[in-house]
């Protein structure tokens, strides 16, 4: 989370991020596949365990896609929802009733498999 937004970034292989240039098309849009669905399943976890109060968070919680669909940004982009950090986090008078991070860490033991899937798929 930074800048007062509340988002987690989710990146496709940041590590062979040089390398990305150098692998055919098809699976660079493999992986942009495997990104997506991670994202979107992150972003499905939220909206369904988000705190709610007028459904503004739950409603609002979105993806935003960079670097050919190879970085997801998961959460409330809006400046409008930088309370969600507060709902996230907490604050002095009110308990943490975190969504974000436990969906990505949910999410995290998946995402391997749905990367390794979608370029087994390509090659085969």
């Amino acid at each position: 989370m930074a800048h007062g937004r509340a988002h987690v970034t989710i990146t496709g292989l940041a590590r062979l991020r040089g390398r990305l240039e150098d692998l055919p098309d098809e699976i660079r849009q493999a992986l942009a596949r495997a990104v997506k669905e991670s994202a979107e399943a992150v972003r499905d976890d939220v909206k369904r365990t988000v705190a709610v109060d007028s459904g503004n968070l739950q409603e609002k919680a979105d993806i935003r896609y960079q670097e050919d669909g190879l970085v997801a940004q998961v959460g409330w982009h809006d400046q409008e929802d930088f309370y969600a950090v507060f709902v996230e986090r907490g604050t002095r008078r009110q308990d943490a009733q975190p969504s974000l991070m436990p969906a990505l860490e949910r999410e995290r033991g998946r995402y391997r498999g749905r990367l390794t899937a979608e370029v087994r798929r390509v090659l085969r």
